[in-house]
């Protein structure tokens, strides 16, 4: 367990909000109800699209308890229960048998479930691709931990938190994709090298160089190199005799449409390389 717990911050002026408090509605009970019990209101809930009975078959697939959190339900007449927020986790739960499912009931007229059902989704936090890296790490995802030994072994760091392009320090990135990407298609020494490229280059060694297109072209001209049987420090020259940031501005300005930055970046460097002596 992380020895950097954090207790909930209260506010100071607590009793300033006794106000919000009342209005807060009737407190909410906790308790596990069949699913044969719990229906959807087509007034305001969404119906299942493609992409949701995706959601629903990974959910399904990956089933825990400790992912599923209650589902908010209210009573409606016949002794059912109306799903204001779960309509996904519980189709997924129904489909691997489960018969009851945890649920947090409130009372709530028609309109005011609309409202809760909007409030809900409207102000859910988008949770970014490096929160769940990290979280990824901490659960011991071989994948996640694949691409923090790449980095860590290149002097990369992965950002916790997104942080605007020239506010970053040397060596810190956000493009935990595009590095799962290279160690996927070309292994793990090859993200290594090409993120050596970028980092132990001066040239290319600059805030915010470390850029999703950056590292998935370096990656692709990196493992073409090594095909060829040049050396670490063969590579590295080359890369430090090319400057990777207006390599990339000038293949987002003249690539072809559709195609996309780092297949114009990788063509732009290829190019490049030749000129000197490379592939």
């Amino acid at each position: 367990m992380s020895t950097d717990l954090r207790t909930i911050e209260r506010a100071e002026d607590a009793a300033s909000h006794e106000e919000r408090r009342r209005n807060a509605g009737p407190a909410p009970q906790l308790q596990w109800l069949d699913i044969d019990h719990l229906v959807v209101d087509p007034a305001y809930q969404r119906p299942i699209t493609r992409a949701g009975r995706a959601n629903i078959g990974k959910i399904a697939g990956e089933f825990r308890w400790s992912r599923f959190s209650p589902v908010i339900v209210s009573p409606v007449e016949g002794g059912r229960y109306a799903i204001i927020d779960g309509q996904h986790r519980v189709t997924a739960a129904a489909g691997i048998g489960i018969e009851a499912v945890p649920c947090q009931i409130v009372l709530a007229t028609q309109g005011e479930q609309a409202e809760s059902f909007t409030a809900i989704n409207g102000a859910t936090t988008r949770v970014t691709a490096l929160a769940l890296h990290r979280a990824a790490v901490a659960a011991g995802e071989p994948s996640a931990i694949a691409v923090a030994h790449v980095a860590a072994r290149a002097g990369v760091k992965i950002l916790a938190y997104p942080v605007a392009t020239l506010d970053q320090e040397l060596g810190q990135t956000m493009a935990v994709g595009a590095i799962a990407g290279v160690i996927a298609r070309h292994g793990a020494d090859v993200a290594v090298l090409a993120l050596r490229c970028i980092v132990e280059t001066p040239r290319n060694n600059v805030r915010g160089g470390v850029l999703a297109s950056i590292v998935t072209a370096v990656g692709t001209v990196v493992r073409e190199l090594r095909a060829e049987r040049r050396s670490e420090a063969d590579i590295l020259a080359l890369f430090d005799s090319v400057l990777l940031i207006r390599e990339m501005d000038k293949a987002a300005m003249n690539r072809q449409p559709g195609v996309p930055i780092h297949a114009a970046l990788a063509e732009r460097l290829r190019g490049a390389i030749r000129s000197k002596g490379g592939c």
